[in-house]
């Protein structure tokens, strides 16, 4: 019997090793990015306080996707123009324990396009 490894075990370690370090306040909220196979999730959260400020997903009525990158792209523009709209200008970058390529680099690179500063 082959033993595999347990990827998500591993990346849930990163991400609480990562969120040791890193925590989002009222003047700089977290960006924090979760991924699953078939969908992308985004949400701004003030730890401080508890509460998600702001979210998007590729699983909200009326998002017209395409490809992986580029819906996690759509998503990053959407959660920016979110963000803009509840006077969030500057947040604190979580990947969330996943490598920074793929899907949650175009999420990233989509919400600076959409004006997030990070």
């Amino acid at each position: 019997m082959i033993k595999r490894p347990d990827t998500r075990g591993q990346r849930i370690k990163r991400h609480n090793r990562v969120r040791g370090k890193i925590s989002g306040t009222a003047e700089r909220p977290r960006l924090c990015v979760f991924r699953s196979e078939s969908n992308i999730y985004a949400q701004i959260i003030d730890d401080v306080a508890g509460k998600t400020l702001v979210s998007a997903s590729s699983v909200e009525k009326g998002f017209e996707g395409g490809s992986n990158c580029d819906a996690a792209k759509k998503i990053g523009q959407t959660v920016a123009e979110r963000a803009l709209k509840a006077g969030i200008e500057e947040v604190v970058f979580d990947r969330g324990g996943y490598i920074y390529h793929g899907r949650v680099k175009a999420l990233a690179e989509g919400a600076r396009e959409g004006g997030l500063k990070f």
